[in-house]
């Protein structure tokens, strides 16, 4: 049985606030998710997604 925890307890593991949690959720960035009511259910073993506001080392421009 797959177990899930909530973005509460996401936002403690991953070092993130809840919000943040909860807006990957909405944008599907973390695999098998699901919405019951207005709480997310976070499968256990889920990873962090990278943070796509970052852009990778190489893609700098340098000046």
């Amino acid at each position: 049985m797959l177990e899930f925890i909530s973005a509460p307890e996401a936002a403690k593991k991953w070092g993130i606030s809840e919000r943040r949690v909860q807006k990957l959720c909405a944008e599907n960035r973390i695999p098998g998710v699901a919405k019951f009511s207005r709480l997310w259910l976070i499968p256990k073993d889920a990873e962090k997604p990278t943070d796509a506001r970052l852009k990778a080392e190489g893609n700098k421009k340098h000046e």
